[in-house]
């Protein structure tokens, strides 16, 4: 069956489209089969059927087609669970993507992506989530990704966020340590962003490696997030890159903590680049991260990084255009959401319609 989110007419489902794939996140150069590409993502017993048209009636023969396509797997499937963490203080939800081809190539091994704010990143959330801004729509823009041949087939991995949000995203860690020697025994010694990094580092990922069929090696796993979830990444693969060794940041909040990771870390840094490849982007408007959605920040921060030495590992784009109300109007978005969609790209539309850039630079496709 159909699912219908609230406040959509009972025989019309009205959903904004997904990312704009307009052009590639190397180069710049545009790709025409991917513009102005429009995703609905229909929810079938909990799976996902192929991606087709912003509007579509629903007659029964449009239901059967729905259905044989997610019966032909053509798309992933997602996987709610909830892990236990000692270092949380109880259980975290989290939610998993599983690529099209993982219940079909039995001995297959994928890499895994790791994901902040988990309950906001997924098709299945609906679009009337985020204040109205909708979800990232990641698993229909990893499923158009790999069937057109741009990006490896992947695992996802959502953990969603908990009450403390800035402590555990924020980067801060105890000054008389790294992040390597966190403490295992008494989680009252860490900071609250070092008791999150365990409970991805020694709790979550060896669950995931335990139990689906992974890349556990640095080289094919990485972490993604927007805002918080953003610098978050970063701080992650930059004191971890033995776990992570890719990492995206979205609109990254390199303002918090008093510029502390730009200021204190990566300014007193003189030694060789970490091996982690880094894809960074934000807009230039907002109202929430000095006006800019963190543009002069996040540049200073690849400034850096381009200082220390990384080159091909290190990708950044800035979305320099919030969309016109024509724009708008064909992007499916919620008429009340326009205003504030055309002076601030801090928002889940806008990284929605981002994220694919982020993906196709940390997973391309594989070379055999």
């Amino acid at each position: 069956r159909a699912h219908q989110h609230p406040g959509e007419p009972e025989a019309l489902l009205a959903i904004p489209n997904a990312p704009d794939f307009g052009e590639a996140s190397t180069g710049g150069q545009l790709q025409p089969e991917l513009e102005n590409m429009h995703y609905t993502k229909w929810t079938v017993n909990n799976s996902s059927s192929k991606p087709g048209l912003r509007h579509w009636y629903l007659p029964a023969v449009c239901l059967f087609a729905i259905v044989l396509q997610t019966a032909m797997g053509q798309n992933g499937r997602l996987v709610d669970d909830s892990v236990p963490s000692r270092f949380l203080g109880g259980n975290r939800n989290i939610h998993v993507y599983l690529p099209p081809s993982y219940d079909k190539q039995s001995t297959r091994r994928y890499p895994v992506l790791y994901l902040h704010d988990g309950q906001n990143v997924f098709s299945s959330a609906g679009m009337n989530i985020a204040f109205g801004w909708g979800n990232w729509c990641l698993d229909t823009t990893v499923d158009q990704l790999c069937k057109d041949g741009k990006i490896q087939e992947i695992i996802m991995v959502a953990a969603d966020n908990g009450r403390a949000r800035y402590e555990e995203y924020c980067g801060r860690m105890n000054p008389v340590r790294a992040l390597a020697s966190t403490n295992a025994v008494s989680t009252n010694a860490n900071t609250a962003f070092e008791n999150y990094a365990a409970f991805l580092i020694t709790e979550l990922k060896p669950r995931i490696d335990r139990e689906y069929r992974t890349k556990p090696d640095p080289a094919n796993t990485g972490v993604m997030g927007s805002s918080m979830g953003g610098i978050c990444s970063l701080v992650l693969a930059w004191e971890r890159p033995d776990v992570f060794g890719r990492a995206a940041s979205l609109s990254g909040a390199y303002l918090v903590e008093g510029t502390n990771f730009l200021n204190s870390v990566l300014h007193g840094y003189h030694d060789k680049p970490k091996p982690f490849r880094a894809y960074l982007d934000s807009g230039v408007i907002d109202f929430t991260m000095g006006g800019d959605d963190g543009c002069a920040l996040t540049g200073q921060v690849v400034a850096e990084l381009r200082r220390i030495g990384w080159t091909n590992n290190l990708n950044h784009y800035v979305d320099a255009n919030p969309l016109t109300p024509a724009e708008l109007e064909a992007s499916g978005l919620r008429r009340d959401k326009w205003p504030e969609a055309q002076t601030s790209q801090h928002n889940e539309f806008y990284w929605r319609r981002r994220s694919w850039r982020a993906l196709i630079f940390l997973f391309p496709p594989a070379t055999n």
